[in-house]
């Protein structure tokens, strides 16, 4: 590190926050490229079934604890799925939420781990009735998070007299996680 940096950002933290009680510094941000299904958190499998009246979508999902050093539950998870031809009507379950203005219907879901029902395994699926298609399938965006746990297996320790770290946060996100059929 450099110390002199780390000493005015948080001589600047001080400052502007004097009544705080300790200062989060950002110290390691990376991205991690996916090597394959075994190394992504969280498995996909789209079906897409396309009639000029109705879409058929299913999406499978598995939870996989083996591509973090210390598996923890992925949450604030959200399915993203865009759809054309005219949506008149959605069934779905878990219920999502259509959004007639962008075409796309989203599906909040809680907390994905082995403790999850089916191991942290399960389906969306939906129904889309049309008045101008058919469908084209198209690419699911899905965000989660996780707290404690990173996918590189990164770790850090501060060495050096005079200075300690109270505090050693460890969460990844996704960014661009995608599903395509």
């Amino acid at each position: 590190f450099n110390m002199q940096a780390l000493t005015s950002y948080l001589r600047k933290a001080s400052e502007q926050n004097p009544a705080a009680s300790y200062y989060n510094v950002d110290i390691l941000k990376y991205q991690v490229s996916s090597n394959g299904i075994q190394s992504t958190p969280l498995n996909l499998a789209v079906y897409w079934k396309c009639t000029p009246t109705t879409t058929d979508l299913r999406l499978d999902y598995r939870y996989n604890p083996e591509s973090m050093l210390c598996p923890g539950p992925l949450s604030n998870v959200q399915v993203l799925v865009p759809v054309d031809g005219e949506v008149i009507n959605m069934q779905s379950l878990p219920n999502a939420v259509w959004n007639s203005e962008l075409n796309k219907s989203l599906w909040k879901l809680s907390d994905i781990s082995e403790k999850s029902d089916n191991e942290g395994s399960g389906s969306l699926r939906a129904k889309f009735e049309l008045s101008d298609g058919p469908s084209t399938p198209t690419t699911l965006a899905v965000q989660f998070m996780s707290e404690g746990s990173t996918l590189s297996g990164v770790d850090m320790e501060l060495l050096g007299a005079g200075y300690r770290l109270s505090l050693n946060k460890k969460r990844f996100a996704t960014g661009r996680y995608m599903a395509d059929c």
